[in-house]
């Protein structure tokens, strides 16, 4: 399978936390590149439309198109629902319209004035950043969970550590990451063992640096949840759009 021709860019944004990307794809190919699970939330923005990228837990695939360009906000992990006000478990795995979460009249003005702007990206971050300000703060206790997971911490030992039980924290988990602490910290592995194979480490030393069992483990989690083996994953790719 060959994939379109994309190019994609992204930067650390002036919303805290957040990354501020664009995509544009010429067409004319018979793949898209799938979009991995990575613990976020997106704001995009599409041919017109406004739409939220909910926390995935496989592979999205977008729609081929002739031609498309995206711009988007990706907030990291526990913190887009505040920002949407909307719990992130209802939005697991799916791709909302931003009009069908708030007020149409809101959602449309905003719209309209992406489509207008000679710089979509900087019209979102603008707005972004504004409601950012007027939002309440992320717990602070969220964040404390993503890094215990990403470094690899038991679920056990990520709720003791923050002082909570471990139902607590699915509860608040679901509430902030879409789904719970387990399912977080093997979607968070899954990036890290990517992220060390894209360096050239051998699978075997991939899949213990990043917490697998062995590489056989390793194989299992990259077919589950990007629905491709890491060899291909590997394979030179075109830019990404949630």
């Amino acid at each position: 399978m060959s994939y379109e021709t994309v190019e994609y860019a992204e930067r650390p944004s002036r919303v805290a936390g957040a990354v501020l990307w664009t995509r544009t794809s010429g067409g004319g190919a018979d793949g898209v590149y799938p979009v991995l699970p990575d613990g976020c939330m997106d704001l995009l923005w599409s041919g017109g439309r406004l739409l939220v990228a909910g926390p995935d837990t496989r592979a999205y695939r977008p729609e081929s198109n002739a031609a498309a360009r995206y711009v988007g906000i990706r907030f990291y992990p526990g913190t887009a629902p505040a920002f949407l006000g909307v719990p992130a478990h209802e939005l697991r795995d799916r791709r909302v319209d931003l009009a069908d979460l708030w007020p149409s009249a809101d959602a449309r003005r905003l719209t309209e004035r992406m489509d207008a702007a000679r710089d979509p990206a900087a019209v979102l971050e603008s707005f972004a950043l504004e409601r950012a300000g007027g939002s309440e703060p992320p717990d602070p206790l969220l964040a404390h969970v993503v890094k215990a997971l990403d470094a690899g911490r038991s679920v056990a030992a990520t709720a003791e550590a923050a002082g909570i039980n471990a139902r607590l924290l699915h509860r608040r988990s679901l509430a902030a990451f879409g789904y719970g602490p387990k399912t977080l910290a093997r979607v968070l592995r899954l990036q890290r063992a990517l992220a060390l194979a894209r360096r050239g480490m051998a699978y075997a030393e991939t899949a213990a640096v990043a917490g697998f069992a062995d590489q056989a483990h390793l194989a299992r989690d990259v077919k589950e949840l990007a629905g491709m083996p890491l060899s291909e994953l590997l394979s030179p790719r075109p830019g990404q759009t949630a």
